[in-house]
C-alpha cells in the first residue's frame, strides 16, 4: 500500500500499521480498557442524518470561521498530540507546516518533540499550547513564560489527564518515551528499518519543553502512564484553572469538558473556548462521545463560549454534523496521527487535503455556501 493509495483516514490507518512498530502504532492506535468510548467516538456521529437543499446556487462557498479571534479555513483543528518524533522523524514540524499550508489552528503538547520556540518560529498560522499541570510550579510557570514570549495564540488547559487512564495495548507492548527495544518488540522493530533507522540516526528523541526541570520521557524512558501517575498535579481544581488563566493572559481554552455544569463554570472563569473532548477515549472508559453530549452543553453556555467537538472525527461530515449541532468547530488528533506516522508532512498534506474536500463537496451536496449557514434544522435524528 502506497500513500497515492490513501483516499480516508481509515487508509492511513492501515498504512500506519504497515509501516510502524507495533508498539508505537498501538500507542497511537489504542485507547482505555475495552475502547468502547474510543469507539463510539465515532460512532456518534451515526446518530443523525444530514438533510440537503437543492438549487442553492453553490459554484462560491465560504468554508472558513473565526475561532479564538483567528481566522481558520475550515471549521476544523489538529488537535495537540504527544511525542510525534515517535511516530515519525519529522514529528511536529510536519504538523505545523501542513496546518499553515491549509489556514488551520493546531496545537503542540507539553510532552511535544519540538520545542516551543521551534514552532513559534516555523509559522506564523494559528497556534495553541496544550499544558499539562505539573507538581513542578516552576515547570508550569517557565512553559506559560515561553509561549508568551513566543507568541502563541491560545493556551490550552488539559483536565481530563489528573491519572492516566488504563492503555492496555501499552501495558502489553511496553511502550515507553523515548522507546525502547523489549525482547517482546524486537522483531516488530527490525522488520520496520526504515522506522527504526530513522529513530536511531536522525534527532535524538527528547521532550524539550519539560526537560529544562524534568529527566522522565526524555533521558529517562517512562511510559505514559506512569509519567501522568507521577508527574502531573492530582489537586487541581477551578481555582488552579482561573489563575493559568489569569498567568496567562490571553485566549484560554479548557480541554477535557464533557458536562453541562463543567461547561458553565468555564463561561464563569472567564475561558474564551472549550474543547469538548474525552482525549480521544484513553481515560474513562464508558464515558459520553463529544458528539453525544454536544447538544445538551449547546444548550447550557451556546453563544457564550466557544465550543470546540474533539474527537472521533474521521470524515469531513462528521465536522459539519457538529457544526450543525452547535459547535463552532470540530477537532481530532488521529485523523492527522496516523498519516503523520505514514508518510510525515506529504501525509499530513493528504489527509488534510482529502477532509477539506469532503467539507466542501458536504456543504455543496447540502446546498450551503458558508459555515453559518450549518445550523440545527440541517440534522435529523434517529
Amino acid at each position: 500500500m502506497r500513500l497515492s493509495d490513501c483516499h480516508n483516514i481509515e487508509d492511513f490507518r492501515r498504512l500506519a500499521k504497515a509501516r510502524l512498530p507495533f508498539p508505537v502504532f498501538d500507542y497511537i492506535d489504542g485507547a482505555a480498557d475495552d475502547e468502547l468510548t474510543k469507539a463510539r467516538n465515532t460512532e456518534a456521529y451515526e446518530s443523525c442524518d444530514l438533510v440537503p437543499d437543492v438549487l442553492a446556487g453553490v459554484e462560491a462557498i465560504d468554508t472558513s470561521c473565526t475561532l479564538l479571534g483567528r481566522k481558520s479555513a475550515l471549521p476544523l483543528m489538529l488537535s495537540p498530540t504527544a511525542v510525534q518524533r515517535a511516530f515519525h522523524w519529522q514529528g511536529e514540524t510536519a504538523v505545523a507546516k501542513a496546518a499553515e499550508k491549509y489556514g488551520l489552528w493546531f496545537g503542540i503538547s507539553s510532552l511535544a518533540t519540538r520545542s516551543i520556540e521551534e514552532i513559534a518560529a516555523l509559522t506564523s498560522g494559528p497556534k495553541l499550547f496544550q499544558l499539562y499541570v505539573h507538581k513542578d510550579k516552576g515547570l508550569n510557570a517557565s512553559m506559560i513564560e515561553r509561549c508568551q514570549v513566543s507568541g502563541f495564540d491560545a493556551l490550552a488547559l488539559t483536565v481530563d489527564t489528573i491519572v492516566s487512564g488504563k492503555r492496555e495495548r501499552c501495558l502489553r507492548s511496553g511502550f515507553t518515551t523515548p522507546p525502547r527495544f523489549t525482547p517482546a518488540s524486537i522483531w516488530s522493530y527490525a522488520t520496520r528499518p526504515r522506522w527504526t533507522l530513522d529513530y536511531l540516526l536522525r534527532d535524538k528523541f527528547s521532550l524539550p519543553n519539560l526537560d529544562t526541570h524534568v529527566s522522565e520521557g526524555s533521558s529517562k524512558a517512562v511510559s505514559i502512564a506512569e509519567y501522568f501517575n507521577t508527574m502531573l498535579d492530582t489537586s487541581m481544581d477551578w481555582d488552579t484553572a482561573a489563575q493559568i488563566r489569569a498567568d496567562w493572559g490571553g485566549k484560554f481554552v479548557l480541554k477535557g469538558v464533557m458536562s453541562a455544569n463543567d461547561a458553565r463554570r468555564a463561561v464563569e472563569i472567564g475561558a474564551d473556548a472549550i474543547m469538548i473532548s474525552n482525549h480521544g477515549g484513553r481515560q474513562l472508559d464508558g464515558s459520553r462521545a463529544p458528539f453525544d453530549q454536544l447538544r445538551e452543553i449547546v444548550d447550557c453556555v451556546g453563544g457564550e463560549i466557544e465550543i470546540i467537538c474533539d474527537g472521533g472525527v474521521r470524515r469531513g461530515t462528521h465536522a459539519l454534523k457538529a457544526i450543525c449541532a452547535g459547535a463552532n468547530a470540530a477537532s481530532g488528533g488521529r485523523l492527522y496521527l496516523y498519516a503523520l506516522a505514514a508518510a510525515g508532512q506529504e501525509g499530513v498534506e493528504r489527509s488534510i487535503g482529502i477532509l477539506k474536500d469532503e467539507i466542501e463537496r458536504g456543504m455543496r451536496l447540502m446546498g450551503v455556501t458558508s459555515v453559518d449557514l450549518l445550523t440545527e434544522h440541517r440534522l435529523r435524528w434517529r
